[in-house]
């Protein structure tokens, strides 16, 4: 798999742009679009499960209901979120003017926005259309139109995302992907669009795209917090004119999705350590990722690593307030390959933990079954309550 080059123009039959509106305040492109030229504009998404939803989610739910996709436009440098009537009236200009400029459907043109929210102007509209107005003329295949969409889509990320899986059978899967800060899961806490140059239905490519994101975009959790406005859009073509193996495109939507999020992990706010969290022996997947899930959010452990401690305590105390089936007294604990608590409690000495590295892996095994999974979080450190303590100033 390839995390660079080309993204969403990787797969056959879809043009991409990214321009400069003037809506980031430090400059650059900031305005993408992606467009399906067809022959299919089947298209599948899911959106953020928080309750206070921005307008383009509440505009793209609407557009996706009947499984068809033409376009999506996307802006970074402004949420759109709780501007009222005149947000959502952005948003509906905005697909009107992308549906107007391509000869298609307003109501074929999802829409996403990613940044402050509580602010969007007549001096934000007016820039998003006019963003609109000069990235379809930018239209093009190329690699380097997907990497300008790419960093189009960018607010604190300090690196575009981008990733391409081809199938030895002719068909192409690529994507791009936002997230720096807010990454807490419900069905998608980001901004991914992915296409596919497969020939793929609708309910085809739905079941396909909960799979993979039940199992990568909902497993990431770095810091807890919900967004208002993430959402992941899979969009296919038909181009390729091959129709895919079901079990072979899952797994290859899998492993792209994965290697997305695990992207969005590396680059979370101020962290200085990825953590992979590893929950065996549970009874069931629910269980697993409960218990996973408690301790990516507890923010003793987060700071503990962030300050090299193997803390072993702070896994277990986390775990013990989940609703999870297993005895906290038979617990194993594991850092970085060495197991430091065995049937709840010590084991080899924490001192032969070595969190210098980047990479940390914490295994917690519950012996209560059979059952697993993997949280993907990272530390607490001093540059994430800065970055976050400023982001509107």
């Amino acid at each position: 798999m390839s995390a660079a080059g080309a993204g969403v123009t990787a797969a056959k039959g879809f043009e991409a742009a990214g321009v400069a509106a003037g809506l980031k305040s430090k400059g650059g492109p900031d305005v993408a679009l992606v467009v399906n030229r067809g022959p299919l504009d089947a298209a599948a998404a899911v959106f953020t499960g928080n309750r206070a939803k921005a307008n383009p989610v509440i505009w793209s739910q609407q557009v996706i209901a009947d499984g068809r996709a033409s376009a999506i436009v996307l802006n970074s440098g402004g949420a759109n979120c709780f501007t009222g009537a005149f947000g959502f009236q952005t948003t509906h200009l905005t697909a009107e003017l992308v549906g107007e400029l391509l000869g298609a459907s307003a109501g074929d043109v999802l829409v996403a926005s990613t940044g402050l929210i509580g602010e969007g102007d007549e001096v934000f509209r007016g820039r998003v259309l006019d963003g609109v107005r000069a990235a379809v003329p930018a239209l093009a295949a190329t690699t380097e139109a997907g990497e300008h969409a790419s960093l189009a889509i960018m607010t604190t990320d300090t690196v575009p995302k981008r990733a391409v899986l081809t199938s030895p059978d002719g068909w192409t899967i690529g994507g791009m992907a936002k997230g720096a800060g807010m990454l807490a899961p419900a069905l998608a806490t980001m901004l991914v669009v992915i296409t596919t140059d497969a020939v793929l239905d609708t309910a085809q490519l739905d079941a396909h795209l909960r799979a993979a994101t039940r199992q990568s975009f909902d497993r990431l959790d770095s810091d807890g917090c919900m967004s208002t406005n993430d959402h992941v859009t899979l969009m296919a073509s038909g181009a390729s004119g091959v129709v895919p193996d079901p079990a072979a495109f899952q797994e290859a939507l899998d492993a792209l999705a994965r290697d997305l999020a695990q992207q969005l992990m590396r680059d979370a706010e101020g962290a200085s350590h990825d953590i992979t969290i590893e929950v065996t022996g549970a009874a069931s997947e629910d269980d697993a990722v409960e218990v996973g899930r408690s301790v990516a959010r507890n923010n003793l452990f987060k700071a503990a690593v962030f300050g090299n401690d193997p803390n072993w305590g702070r896994v277990l105390a986390a775990i013990g307030t989940t609703a999870a089936a297993f005895d906290p007294y038979a617990v194993d604990v594991t850092i970085n390959g060495v197991r430091v608590c065995h049937r709840g409690g010590p084991d080899r000495p924490r001192t032969e933990v070595d969190l210098g590295p980047r990479a940390v892996r914490l295994e917690i095994g519950l012996n209560a079954g059979a059952a697993a999974a993997t949280i993907w979080t990272n530390d607490l450190t001093h540059d994430y309550v800065h970055e976050n303590s400023a982001y509107s100033s």
